[in-house]
């Protein structure tokens, strides 16, 4: 069973997001499973004192090696990825997310203050992984939103598993536009070729607009979708065909 445990000094925080939904059902039918550790209960002393200054001085407080490591050793890995969530590492994609799921879970140390001591991250192996290049005040909302990306791809979570093939990035593209009722909103109709019935032209005007939708909006999306070099990129306001 796919299990996702989380390194954390704010376990309260848990399930969050991840106990509803699809999410939640699929947990309670025991899909998937979520554990989380309080790094609290490994700190040091009677404060249970988890960080300290850093060396060299500066401003915030770093995660104690000593601490860390305890945590992350009580935890089974059982081939599980060990990753930190830091903006340091390589951006979170869908790439990722499928990896994650094709194996037994991921254990995440979802950090704070000013991050977490260098000889823990070479000493215990962990993979460093970003949400994005932003600053968060810890690394538990990526961690759930990377956890949430990798269980939906889970046999038996998604209700229509169809659904998940034509998402956004699963085909190197963004996912075309939606619509539904009704057919005609505030004047805006639903393109007609969606009501046609004919489902090839459906199909095919649907990879057009995800082709103009990449190409507008994630110009590094098309450039790899394009691949090889030699094709030409349509020019410079025009939508792809």
């Amino acid at each position: 069973m796919f299990t996702a445990t989380c390194i954390t000094l704010v376990p309260e925080a848990y399930p969050g997001p991840l106990g509803v939904s699809i999410l939640g059902r699929s947990r309670a039918e025991g899909i998937w499973a979520l554990e989380t550790v309080d790094l609290r209960t490994f700190g040091l002393g009677k404060h249970r004192k988890v960080d300290d200054t850093p060396a060299g001085g500066g401003a915030g407080l770093v995660l104690r090696a000593d601490v860390a490591a305890a945590a992350i050793d009580s935890v089974p890995r059982n081939g599980r990825p060990l990753v930190y969530l830091s903006p340091r590492g390589p951006r979170f994609d869908q790439k990722i997310a499928r990896d994650w799921a094709a194996g037994p879970g991921v254990v995440l140390f979802c950090g704070r203050f000013e991050g977490l001591d260098e000889r823990v991250l070479e000493a215990r192996g962990m993979q460093e992984v970003s949400l994005g290049d932003f600053v968060l005040a810890g690394g538990d909302v990526a961690g759930m939103a990377m956890v949430e990306a990798a269980v939906r791809l889970l046999p038996g979570v998604a209700g229509n598993a169809a659904s998940l093939t034509g998402e956004s990035f699963e085909t190197g593209l963004l996912e075309h536009p939606q619509y539904t009722q009704p057919r005609d909103w505030e004047g805006r109709p639903i393109p007609d070729i969606l009501l046609s019935g004919d489902h090839k032209r459906i199909e095919e005007w649907r990879l057009s607009r995800s082709k103009a939708l990449t190409f507008d909006r994630r110009p590094d999306l098309y450039a790899a979708y394009s691949r090889p070099p030699t094709s030409v990129a349509p020019e410079t306001g025009d939508e792809p065909d």
